[in-house]
């Protein structure tokens, strides 16, 4: 079987340990052997995409080494040799270098994933080495397109759930997602030259970066991280219905990521929208409240 279960090199066991940071579930215990194998191997590719795109791997390292980069090989050409692994994932008889695309070959043979999804998370991580800030609101969804939308796609692929409606309310999802972690890591992405809040909201509220840039957040800044944090909830609002949409325990692996999103968003209020001093978490127990909320509103409705 793929999966968290086979043994693996320490450097990539140490990327799959990432999961458990995470503000959602990846792979919980109560789904099936061979889902959770294949959501972790998904999971390692993803978390390994975002490593490179983010500067956080020795570029002399083992993860370097596997993928054939030379030595102190800058980001883009990691990416470039990761792509270029990822496509031996793909080619028949392909043997990928790296052991956290080995594991993922078997998933993508098995739930018949495409190339796509995959593509399109090292194209967003590209586009992190050359676009710091986003103008508008739109422009920030085009780039969760590629950032994070792939990954609820491949969860409905391996489940073999996927459908039109489905793949639009996990799109709304997703982007939820992946804005609250933009909200929670304000002063973390200013810190790498980042900046995910749309330059017009900036504007409308009148904060400037200097004001991100603080210990903690005057009343505009908390003014447009709560106008940013609405968004995020209507999209949730938006993609819930996903989880009335499927049944068993794929239906509790899709609450608790709306129910995730939706304890970050809590958390995040609770602190006053003051995200500057450190990313504000819900606790295990806030998270499986809103999840346990977000599995009665589906039985209703369902």
């Amino acid at each position: 079987m793929t999966g968290a279960r086979q043994a693996r090199p320490a450097g990539a066991r140490a990327t799959l340990d990432k999961a458990a940071d995470e503000n959602f579930p990846v792979a919980p215990f109560f789904l099936p052997r061979a889902w959770r194998g294949d959501l972790m191997a998904v999971y390692g590719y993803a978390r390994l995409v975002d490593d490179i795109g983010d500067g956080d791997l020795d570029p002399a390292g083992a993860d370097a080494r596997w993928l054939g980069a030379g030595d102190g090989a800058g980001r883009l050409a990691l990416l470039d040799a990761l792509e270029a692994d990822l496509e031996r994932v793909f080619a028949p008889g392909g043997a990928p270098r790296h052991p956290l695309l080995g594991a993922l070959r078997p998933t993508v043979r098995r739930c018949s994933l495409t190339p796509e999804p995959f593509r399109a998370l090292i194209a967003a991580n590209r586009q992190d080495q050359l676009v710091r800030r986003y103008g508008s609101w739109d422009d920030l969804l085009a780039y969760c397109e590629l950032s994070a939308n792939p990954v609820g796609r491949l969860v409905l692929g391996i489940t073999g759930t996927a459908s039109p409606e489905r793949i639009r309310r996990s799109d709304a999802v997703c982007t939820a997602l992946q804005v609250v972690e933009h909200l929670q890591d304000v002063a973390e992405d200013l810190a790498r030259d980042r900046v995910y809040l749309p330059a017009e909201d900036l504007k409308r509220f009148r904060v400037t970066e200097d004001e991100l840039a603080a210990p903690s957040a005057g009343a505009p800044v908390r003014a447009l991280v709560a106008a940013e944090a609405e968004r995020a909830a209507g999209l949730l609002d938006e993609g819930a219905a996903l989880v009335g949409s499927v049944h068993g325990r794929l239906r509790l692996l899709l609450a608790g990521f709306v129910g995730g999103g939706r304890a970050a968003l809590a958390a995040i209020a609770a602190a006053g929208h003051d995200v500057l001093p450190g990313p504000p978490k819900a606790t295990k127990v806030e998270v499986l409240r809103e999840t346990g909320q977000v599995l009665r509103r589906a039985w209703r409705k369902g």
